[in-house]
Formats: structure tokens, C-alpha cells, sequence
């Protein structure tokens, strides 16, 4: 962005004033080494009073004001307001179908009837809020669908078994019966009735418990299962009726859905994100349109993103890690107002269809991941699901979630397996043009070499396939603990009013908790001073005597004493306050360990996270966060792994002291080091700081080199850093060190976080130790900060969604390159962190991606049904395969096409070894290879023309079975639906393998390769191309009886005469020329509206309709017709 000159001298004002080599006379605090926390530097003991007292007075009236402008926005008085409830819809009669020729079909009505004894079995159907499924109107659907589709489907009811099973078979992978219309109105509208409540404010969120699924279906076509498409239908409901603006729609069903981004590919509306099984397009629905490198089209382009997993198996680490490095983030910068979930659980260990083995407990951290975005307004719309018991244990861990149950501890392993980093590094690559947030600096790979190390020994470990464990949710009687004494009001500085370590800052949370109607709703424990032997697991004994012989000592000796440490003072009761400030924090473990609350948050001082084991220091005399994890793991009666997060402006020194050879304890620490020169000064705080001998890696610093830091920066902290190693850690307990000095309008942090950011990084945290996280006030002193910034905590805590927050930038620079220093410290410790933006050293295979400009074609968009494969050859002595695919990558102002090469090397036999070996949505063959190179392929004709730049070229995916031809009295209506349907442009599939593979309702089995053709010409390098017709396409119906003259091959084009490259009309059996003559056979289809053209030359059969070539039973009379024309004999293969 770009800012007014009388912007940018604001921002250098602002600038100079926490440079930390300013004048003495800058108002900076604890800008030189050596400066006390909070400390200026002196001139006379009366001048320098003097100044202190008219700063801190200007600093409150400043930031009361910045305060009272920023706040205005963030309505924390709510507690009227604050919504409740989940609500359900689970309807019998959507159980009143099935498939009448095959009992062993697998979406039936068992799916339900599973569903349902599970949520009784566990309480869940009585604590929602129950809502009457509803039928969508035909207005409703035609917000997606077709008119002549729907009636289509409507005409359903009326059909015997014989004619139902034949229009079944015209799609792929679907049955009909006659109740399959109703339900699936029913099914779409129940989602609907759920939008209304939610947007309606009845209710905070809800789930759809429904079947017939709809992911799949398009905008006039049947597919995997689905008639409707309930999520695309209700996401422009939500737009046509409540004017929502933006929303988001995450697909986790183990099949691509297609027909829902096909519905809004160009639409930067609607942000539509999948997580699906591709196996480099051998698992159905087999379109290229499903890898990474599409991501939408025009206006719509960087607001479709597609996660390939391209081997089963992965785990909830993986699916987690893709939530993390790729969709929060893209959410946040999206800002949605409505999050919808097409929620399959066919990704459950044990599902015949998805066999991947991620568990319920992953898909409850998914669920509680979405529930910090748009208010908390998510609704999930049933999709797949074919293991009974693992779809009905998803469910229910969903809903439990949505209800505000804590998330089940996770399994090992806690870090994404390489090829799902693979994948993910690509989907990041691809989108990073579009996204700020997602943009990395250079990333040095040079010093790590991890391959030796005992951490990577384990990650090439294979893990067993996890049970599916009982999952146990615990029934508390108070959800939020609160520690609060105002006898720690006690400790206060005898010489300076001013001071903002002030006792005004409890009792101000305190107050505003109250005001807020919080605390009442929080469980008040008692509070109690520490015992010495728990002061003792982190002090040593001289210093807590010496702690407490100054409640003896008179003034002048307490002065002294304080000036004996860094930047403290000391009142008679400090021994006692700070005493009961850690014994508060160890009684609210206490409380948390035994179950009595889920969460907790402690109000107290002094603050704690600077006191070393023999000394005091910034404000601090007991670490009350070291000590109180050292308690619960004393309670627990084991090494109880425990996470400490330190966001407190100030580098949390003691702490990490403390711990810094524990490898139970992972302490990560955000906070200003400024090279150094902010408080505490030194390089303890630098990133490079990692811990000793088993502790190493468990010390994790990001040291902010700067003011500034806002919201965006520590989100993209907690997305790319903080979260990926705390889940990868698998804490059992969760302290926070909850300064919130880092707060906008605090005086001496200078950042800019806001009480909305507070609560999402709250919000995040509590993913974790099956939500048992405490907060524990440190620092902070602007006391409308602190207040605000706590209250919101509290709410988060006490189970309200987050509130909706506003990023106004991406993430600064000089943020970024911190994260992004201490992750490449890192790596080597957390496997978590290897996903890398341009290349990546991992296991026993190594990639790297690079993007480079290809030529440009003569005419772009011709040979839409070819497939580049460069290379494919194996270097004996290098031991690589170099394979290269297309995308497209564009700006609003220009598009380019490029291609992504992938260099492996590999281990021959790990799974999921080829990269990607099709072109991209956007991307046509010949774009990314020489005019020359395609034009000199044998046997393969240039289709007869192509769509313009502007057109985005659509086919329906891959049908299993050979359909039969549907019978005269549908044929009408069959024809006039597939002749509309070209306003139903789907993008191109590219589709390994043939007619003889079965589609979803198989589960999605490998195909054999692609016939591959050498091409002539310059090769240095082998290059080969694939045509990979599709085995099925909805047009065939247009397909006519061929005349009783037959066909004649040399027949000229019947507009211009021309001999070279003609093409027959397989509906009309007219004749024009191709595109490289003139093109007179797409005229001929625009205007006509006919799909399907056979080549005189090659005797290839292409449709419009589909972008695609295609090769059927339905077509071989006709090729078989010309053959003989133009060999004198029949064609020698008749499949």
C-alpha cells in the first residue's frame, strides 16, 4: 500500500520513536542496553520526575484516545446478545430411498440410521436445538441448477425401475428411485432452514444430517451420488436473501467436489476450499481440475484451492497442517461472513472408499479451527461417509465440538508425513500470487541437514494404523476457573505513583470482568499463598529467603534492595503478594487437572515471567508460569508435557531459563527483541536461542525487530510457527503468559494487537490438551487495554465465538523475516515445519519446485485433450525423474502460462511417487509446449477449434459403467437438456486410463497408463504426449443414426470447398473444415448447438460441450463406418 506524504512522515515519527538509537531526549522506554523495564533515561532526579509524570499523563490521554477510537468497533458488552445453541436437522423421511438393483449400494439409508444411534447414545440429539427439514423450492435450486435439469429430475417420481436404472446410467455413479427427487429437495432446503437460523441469530451454529450428499452434482447433471448441490444452493441463498458478501466453503469429503467448484470458479464471492484424495488423478472423479494447480478463472482466479493428498493413509496431522499453512490463513484475508462445510467423513481410518486414517478426534480440531472464523457462523452439510461406525463416531465428534465441547487429544504422529508437505508446498506456490498473507521471504535451506539426525531416523518410521479410540467427553459444572485476591492489590512502588507495574491493574480486569457479566459466569476459586516446596521446584532457597526478610525492612533498605535487581521495587507486603499470585495460578492447576474446570484464567501480580531462579527482575519475583507448571506435573505424577506460550511484549528470560533442558516443557516465546537492545536485553531472546542438551529445539524465540506488531503479524506467527510445533508437541496442559503489553495503545510495547486478535489467538490455543489452557496476567499497562484485551480472552474461554476480526495489511516485512528466521532454526527439531515455499530437502525423496515461462502457442486453447509429459525418463547415474505440468497462472491485467517442473529423487518403493503429470484447468497443452512440438505428433489432430481466452471449457467427469441409450420417451427431453447444457461450461478433465474403470461407486480404483505417443522433432529430452479421451461424456445422446449413404472421407467442407482436416457433425453428419483451415466446423457447432465431431483424418471424436475428446461404444459404428471408407476394411480393435 501506498500512504500521503503526510502519511509516511506520521509513520516516521512513529518509527523514530522506538528506534533504539534515538537521542536522549526521545520518549522511547528501555531503548538502550542497560535501560530498566520502564525506565528513562535521567537528567536531574527533579527534571526527570517532572518529565515522567507529564509523559505518563500525555501516554494515557494518547492512548485513551486511540483506545476509545479503535474499541469503538469491538462491542464486548454483549452478554444479551451472545448467542447459544446448535441446531440440527435430521429428518426420517430422507431414509425413504435407496437403490432398488443393488442392496449393496453404498450411500443408503443405514447411513442415518447409524448417525442417529450414535448422537442418542451420547446425549447429543437433546442438547441441540431441533429444526424440521423443509423442501427447497425449484427457485431455491435454480440458483445453481438448470430449470430443464430440475424437471428433469422431477419427472423421477413417475418412472418404473427399468426407466430409472436407464437414466441412472446416463451419469456416473448415481442411482434413482422414485423418492430421490423429494429427498433431495429435502436435503437441500434443511441446509437452507439452517442458513436462516444461523444468519437469523436463533441459533450460533448447526449441522445437516442429510443424504442424498451433494457435493458432486453440477449445474445440469447428476454425479457421484448427488442430484442437488446443498452447499452451493445454500451459499447463494445466503447471498440472495441475507446479502451476505463473502463466503467461505470447505470441502473435506475424500472425493473432490467438483460441482461446487464448477459452480463458482469465477466468482471471488465465494472462497471454495477442498482437501480430497487425488493420487495424481487416478482416484475419482479423475480431473485435473481436483490437483493444486487450479485455482479458479477471471475475476474468480486465486479463490479456488485444492489440497491433492496423491497417496492414502494420511493422518489428522495432515489434514491439520493443510488447515494451518494454507486455509486459515487465506480465511482470515478473505474475511468470510458464513462458513459452510461440505462435511463427508469418508477420510475416517477404515472407510472402503477414502482409506485414508485420519480419526473423529482430527475432525473435531478441523470443526473447532472454523469456529473462529465469521463470528462463528459454520454450518455442516452431511456428505460422504461409508464406514458406519467411523461416519457415525465423525459425526458425533463434530457435533460435540460445534456444541462447545473441548477437542479430544490427537495422536501420534503430530506432524504432516512428505507427501503431504509436498502437496501443500505446491498449493502454496500456486496461490501465493493472489494471497498477501501468503507470501514468504526467500527461505535459506542451506544449513540444514537433518538426514542424520534421530528425529528424521523417526519420521521414516512407519506408524501402525491407529485404532479408532473411544472418545470420552468430560461433563463439567463450570467451564472457565478465575483466580482473583485483591489482597495483591498489597504490592505497589512507595516512591513513584507513576509506576506502571500499578495495582490499578488487576482491580480493572476485575471490574470489567464483572461489568461484562463474565465473571459471574466463570467458576471464582479460592485463592492461597504458594508453599515454599512449590516455590522451591523453580527457586532456590537463599533467594526465597531473601524474598522474605523484606517484610521486615524498613524504606530505605527496601529501596536498596530493589536496586539490587533489574528494573524492581519493593513494598513490605511484595513477598506476600507475589506468594499469592503464584499460589493462585497453582490452585487454579489444581482445578483444571482434577476436571473441576476446562479452562482458566488467573488475575494476578506481580507479574512473574522474568524471575530467574535467584533473582528478580522486570517486575518479577516468582515465575507464578514456571512454578505452576512445575505443579502440575508434580500433581499429575509424571513428566507431563506442557506448553508454555509467552506473549508478553518482553522476552520472558526467567522462564526460559528455567526450562531450558526440559523437554517436557516447549516454551515459545513472541515478543521485541530489537536486535538486542529492547528489555531484557541480550541475545537470550534471539531466535538462534534453542535450549541445551535434551531441551534442544523445546526453546522457541520469535524476536519481533520492531514496533508495529499487530494482529496479522502474530496470527501468521501462530499459523506458520506456533501451531504447527504445539500440535506436533501434543501438549497435555497449556499455560499462557498473558501479557498484553504487545496491546494497542500500551505504553511500552508500542504494538498494535487488538482484543479480537487476543481472543482468535486464544481461540487457536484451545485446539489443544483437549482444551485445558490457562491464562495467566504478566504484563500490560494501559489500563483499558489490559481490561479489553482480557475480557475477550475470558469470552473465548468461556466457550463465545471469537469476534469477527478486521486485518487492515498483510503482515509486515520485517515480521515475516522473523518467523521465518526462526523456523529455519527450527527445522530441524519439528518436522511440522518443513513445508517450504520454493524447495525442500526431505526423507528419502527431495523436490523442488521452480516456475518458468513456456512459449507462447499461435492460436492458445487448441489440443484441450492432450497431455504433456516432458521428460519421464530415469537418469541411472542421478537416480531423477524430471515430469513437467502445466498451469496458468494470471493477474487481474494479464495471463501467463508457465510451467511447474517437480524434480524427484525418490526411493523406488515409497507411495505416492509421481508428481503431477496433467495440464491444469486453465492451462491448454499447447500452451506449454512449441506449436511445432504439437503439430508434429503422430496420429493426433488439432480439435476442429477451441474456446477464446475469456471461456472457461467445462466437462462432466468420468462415467464408470457404459451407459445404455436411453429410450425414445426420454430421449427428448434427455437432448434438449444436453443441448441447454452448453451454458454449463465445466473445466477441461484430464483423465488418465479408459472406459473400463468404475467411477465413485467403486471406490475410485487405479487405471491402467496412458497410451503414450513419441513426438518428432528437436529432442535433446524425450517428449511425450498422451491423449486421454474420455471414456464417457453426457452428449452421446446427440449422437444420430449415420445415413443410409454412409460417410464419404474425402468430402470437402461444405462452406469453403476446402479438402484438409474436416470434420463430420455426428448429429447432422454435415462437413466442415478445422481451425487450422477456417474453422468452419465451430461456426457450424455455435450456431447449431451440436456437441460431438469425428476427424476424417485421425478418426478422433471430439466434444464441444466437453473441451474434450472422447471414445465410447456409442461412437464406434460411426468411426467403424469411415474406417472402412477410408482403409477399405473395418477397424482392427472394436472397444
Amino acid at each position: 500500500m501506498t500512504s500521503t506524504g503526510q502519511d509516511s512522515t506520521i509513520t516516521r515519527q512513529r518509527r523514530s520513536r522506538h528506534n533504539p538509537h534515538s537521542p536522549p531526549h526521545d520518549s522511547s522506554v528501555t531503548s538502550k542496553r542497560g535501560a530498566k523495564k520502564g525506565a528513562v533515561l535521567r537528567s536531574s532526579p527533579k527534571l526527570a520526575e517532572v518529565k515522567k509524570k507529564g509523559r505518563m499523563k500525555k501516554l494515557s490521554q494518547e492512548t485513551g484516545q486511540d483506545l476509545i477510537v479503535g474499541l469503538q468497533g469491538l462491542d464486548l458488552n454483549l452478554e444479551a446478545k451472545t448467542l447459544s445453541g446448535t441446531g440440527l436437522v435430521f429428518d426420517e423421511q430422507l431414509n425413504e430411498f435407496h437403490c432398488l438393483w443393488d442392496d449393496s449400494f453404498p450411500e443408503g439409508p443405514e447411513r442415518l440410521h447409524a448417525i442417529k444411534e450414535q448422537l442418542i447414545q451420547e446425549g447429543l440429539l437433546n442438547r441441540c436445538v431441533s429444526f424440521q427439514a423443509r423442501f427447497a423450492e425449484k427457485e431455491e435450486l435454480m440458483l445453481v441448477h438448470s430449470l430443464e435439469y430440475i424437471d428433469l429430475m422431477e419427472t423421477t417420481q413417475y418412472m418404473n425401475e427399468g426407466e430409472l436404472r436407464i437414466l441412472s446410467d446416463t451419469y456416473d455413479s448415481v442411482y434413482l428411485h422414485p423418492n430421490s427427487y423429494t429427498c433431495a429437495c429435502l436435503a437441500s432446503g434443511s441446509v437452507l432452514r439452517l442458513v436462516d437460523a444461523v444468519l437469523g441469530a436463533e441459533i450460533r451454529n448447526g449441522m445437516a444430517v442429510i443424504r442424498p450428499p451433494g457435493h458432486h452434482a453440477q449445474h445440469s447433471l447428476m454425479d457421484g451420488y448427488c442430484m442437488f448441490n446443498h452447499v452451493a444452493v445454500a451459499a447463494r441463498y445466503a447471498q440472495q436473501k441475507h446479502g451476505i458478501q463473502r463466503v467461505l466453503i470447505v470441502d473435506w469429503d475424500v472425493h473432490h467436489g467438483q460441482g461446487t467448484q464448477f459452480t463458482f470458479d469465477q466468482d471471488p464471492s465465494v472462497l471454495y476450499f477442498s482437501i480430497h484424495r487425488y493420487e495424481q488423478g487416478r482416484f475419482w472423479p479423475h480431473l485435473k481440475a481436483s490437483n493444486w494447480s487450479t485455482t479458479g478463472f477471471g475475476q474468480g482466479q486465486g479463490y479456488t484451492i485444492n489440497v491433492p493428498w496423491n497417496q492414502v493413509g494420511m493422518r489428522d496431522a495432515d489434514y491439520i497442517a493443510a488447515f494451518l499453512q494454507v486455509l486459515l490463513p487465506v480465511a482470515f484475508e478473505f474475511q468470510p461472513q458464513l462458513v459452510l462445510v461440505a462435511a463427508g467423513f469418508d477420510a475416517l481410518q477404515g472407510d472402503p472408499k477414502g482409506k485414508m486414517a485420519a480419526t473423529p478426534a482430527g475432525f473435531a480440531q478441523l470443526t473447532h479451527l472454523l469456529m473462529g472464523l465469521a463470528g462463528g457462523r459454520l454450518i455442516l452439510s452431511l456428505e460422504g461417509g461409508y464406514n458406519l461406525h467411523s461416519l457415525a463416531e465423525g459425526v458425533s465428534a463434530s457435533l460435540h465440538t460445534l456444541l462447545g465441547d473441548p477437542c479430544p487429544m490427537l495422536e501420534p504422529p503430530g506432524a504432516p508425513c512428505p507427501s503431504a508437505q509436498l502437496s501443500l508446498s505446491c498449493t502454496l506456490e500456486a496461490l501465493e500470487p493472489f494471497w498477501e498473507v501468503l507470501v514468504r521471504p526467500d527461505e535459506n535451506l542451506e544449513e540444514d541437514n537433518v538426514e542424520g539426525d534421530n528425529v528424521e531416523e523417526e519420521e521414516e518410521r512407519p506408524w501402525p494404523p491407529p485404532a479408532l479410540p473411544v472418545l470420552t467427553w468430560p461433563v463439567l459444572q463450570a467451564r472457565t476457573g478465575l483466580v482473583y485476591d485483591q489482597r495483591m492489590m498489597g504490592h505497589y512502588n512507595l516512591w513513584d505513583n507513576h509506576h506502571p507495574e500499578m495495582p490499578q491493574r488487576v482491580s480493572q480486569i476485575m471490574g470489567r470482568l464483572e461489568e461484562l457479566g463474565l465473571a459471574e459466569r466463570c467458576l471464582i476459586l479460592p485463592t492461597r499463598p504458594a508453599t515454599d516446596p512449590e516455590l522451591l521446584t523453580c527457586h532456590s532457597a537463599e533467594y526465597v529467603g531473601r524474598l522474605r526478610a523484606t517484610e521486615k525492612m524498613k524504606t530505605r533498605e527496601l529501596h536498596r534492595e530493589g536496586a539490587s535487581f533489574d528494573s524492581i521495587y519493593i513494598c513490605p507486603s511484595t513477598f506476600a503478594c507475589a506468594k499469592l499470585a503464584t499460589g493462585a495460578t497453582c490452585c487454579l492447576v489444581e482445578a483444571v487437572l482434577a476436571g473441576e474446570v476446562l479452562n482458566g484464567v488467573a488475575v494476578v501480580r506481580p507479574p512473574g515471567h522474568h524471575a530467574e531462579q535467584d533473582a528478580a527482575c522486570g517486575f518479577c519475583f516468582f515465575n507464578s508460569v514456571a512454578v505452576a507448571a512445575r505443579h502440575a506435573q508434580a500433581i499429575s505424577g509424571h513428566a507431563l508435557r506442557i506448553l508454555i506460550v509467552d506473549w508478553d511484549i518482553h522476552h520472558g528470560n526467567g522462564t526460559q531459563h528455567i526450562f531450558e533442558e526440559d523437554p517436557s516443557i516447549l516454551y515459545i516465546s513472541l515478543h521485541r527483541y530489537d536486535h538486542g537492545t529492547f528489555f531484557p536485553m541480550g541475545d537470550e531472546g534471539a531466535s538462534n536461542q534453542v535450549g541445551w542438551a535434551a531441551g534442544m529445539g523445546f526453546t522457541v524465540n520469535v524476536a519481533w525487530n520492531g514496533p508495529r506488531m499487530g494482529d496479522a503479524e502474530y496470527l501468521a506467527a501462530w499459523h506458520r510457527l506456533v501451531l504447527p510445533i504445539a500440535y506436533e508437541f501434543n501438549p497435555e496442559l497449556v499455560l499462557v503468559s498473558a501479557g498484553f503489553d504487545a496491546a494497542r495503545g500500551d505504553p511500552l510495547g508500542g504494538c498494535q494487537v487488538s482484543p479480537e486478535g487476543y481472543a482468535h489467538l486464544t481461540h487457536l490455543l484451545m485446539g489443544l490438551a483437549s482444551g485445558r489452557i490457562i491464562l495467566i496476567l504478566e504484563g500490560g499497562y494501559n489500563l483499558t487495554s489490559i481490561s479489553e484485551s482480557m475480557a475477550a480472552c475470558t469470552r473465548t474461554l468461556l466457550g463465545d465465538p471469537p469476534p469477527l476480526l478486521t486485518l487492515p495489511r498483510p503482515p509486515l516485512s520485517g515480521a515475516l523475516a522473523s518467523i521465518s528466521e526462526t523456523i529455519q532454526v527450527h527445522r530441524r527439531y519439528w518436522r511440522s515445519l518443513r513445508v517450504m515455499k520454493v524447495k525442500e530437502k526431505e526423507g528419502p525423496s527431495s523436490f523442488k519446485l521452480i516456475a518458468k515461462e513456456a512459449p507462447q502457442p499461435a492460436n492458445p486453447g487448441s489440443a484441450e485433450g492432450l497431455t504433456t509429459l516432458e521428460g519421464n525418463i530415469l537418469d541411472a547415474n542421478m537416480g531423477k525423474t524430471n515430469l513437467a505440468s502445466s498451469f496458468q497462472e494470471s493477474t487481474p491485467a494479464q495471463t501467463k502460462s508457465e510451467t511447474a517442473v517437480v524434480e524427484f529423487t525418490q526411493d523406488q518403493s515409497s507411495e505416492g511417487a509421481m508428481p503431477d503429470q496433467t495440464t491444469s484447468e486453465g492451462a491448454m497443452p499447447d500452451q506449454a509446449t512449441s506449436q511445432d512440438a504439437v503439430e508434429g505428433a503422430e496420429l493426433i489432430q488439432t480439435p476442429p477449434a477451441s474456446c477464446t481466452d475469456n471461456q472457461t471449457p467445462r466437462a462432466p467427469p468420468l462415467q464408470g459403467a457404459t451407459p445404455q441409450r436411453s429410450p425414445t420417451k426420454l430421449f427428448g427431453i434427455l437432448r434438449t437438456l444436453e443441448v441447454d447444457n452448453k451454458a454449463q461450461e465445466s473445466p477441461e478433465p484430464q483423465i488418465p486410463g479408459d472406459e473400463r474403470l468404475l467411477g465413485e461407486a467403486a471406490g475410485g480404483q487405479d487405471m491402467d497408463d496412458s497410451v503414450l505417443m513419441q513426438a518428432f522433432g528437436d529432442t535433446d529430452q524425450a517428449m511425450f504426449y498422451a491423449v486421454t479421451p474420455l471414456p464417457w461424456c453426457p452428449h452421446l445422446v446427440a449422437v444420430c443414426p449415420i445415413p443410409e449413404a454412409g460417410l464419404d472421407v474425402t468430402q470437402p467442407c461444405q462452406d469453403c470447398g476446402a479438402l484438409q482436416e474436416n470434420w463430420v457433425c455426428l448429429s447432422c453428419y454435415e462437413v466442415y473444415c478445422g481451425r487450422y483451415i477456417n474453422a468452419h466446423m465451430l461456426q457450424h457447432h455455435e450456431g447449431s448447438g451440436h456437441p460431438l465431431v469425428l476427424s476424417y483424418v485421425d478418426l478422433s471424436t471430439w466434444c464441444y460441450q466437453c473441451q474434450a475428446y472422447v471414445h465410447h461404444q456409442a461412437l464406434l459404428d460411426a468411426k467403424n463406418v469411415a474406417h472402412q471408407d477410408k482403409f477399405g476394411e473395418d477397424m482392427p480393435h472394436s472397444h
